[in-house]
């Protein structure tokens, strides 16, 4: 009687697993399309969780970006609590999930985000032209030189990620090699305002 039950249960557990196993499979196209749920529903990221804007931003970045998550090669130093968050995220994608999601996202209507960061923007701008050698003196960014573009970015976003560079909380790993270039970049930012200052600046470039 005790086998009986037993084998019952087990049935019931697998039947249990089937089904949203099955479920699961019919609605793989879109079971990784969830990035709204941070990002927003309209792409241009979310202040609350740190989640910067997706909409507009290059197909080849976000591919990186999601690769490196994937890889463990971004968010896992313990300080970037926001790469922690958005590791788990990447970690199960396929190519071809990463493929379809950058596609969708792609099809996204891009507008320029709130400016958030006040600091003093001529001296950002001194500052900025060491990074226009790759990001671009519109900060359009360069595919070649593998720098995305900045301007029409979350500013409290690119604040956030340049500390992450200088502390090292970002960028340390052997593999990321552009990291490892930001790293080294940032390094002339002396401090907290000294950052806002170069936000500030990239905030009066093209917003469109």
């Amino acid at each position: 009687m005790i086998r009986k039950r037993l084998i019952i249960s087990f049935l019931i557990a697998l039947a249990g697993i089937s089904i949203p196993l099955q479920a699961a499979e019919e609605r793989e196209p879109f079971d990784d399309r969830y990035c709204t749920t941070c990002h927003g529903a309209d792409g241009r990221g979310n202040y609350g969780v740190q989640a910067p804007r997706l909409a507009g931003m290059e197909d080849w970045y976000l591919i990186r970006q999601l690769e490196n998550f994937r890889a463990g090669i971004r968010g896992v130093h313990p300080r970037d609590i926001e790469g922690i968050a958005m590791r788990p995220m990447a970690a199960k994608l396929t190519d071809e999930s990463i493929t379809d999601i950058v596609d969708w996202v792609g099809s996204w209507e891009y507008l320029p985000t709130e400016v958030t960061v006040e600091g003093d923007a001529a001296a950002g701008a001194q500052l900025y032209s060491q990074c226009a050698t790759c990001h671009g003196a519109d900060g359009q960014g360069n595919e070649a030189l593998g720098a995305p573009a900045l301007r029409g970015q979350n500013d409290w976003y690119l604040v956030t990620q340049l500390r992450n560079f200088k502390q090292g909380w970002r960028g340390s790993d052997a593999q990321d090699s552009y990291g490892q270039q930001m790293m080294a970049m940032v390094q002339m930012l002396a401090d907290d305002d000294t950052i806002n200052n170069v936000v500030s600046y990239i905030n009066t470039l093209g917003r469109n």
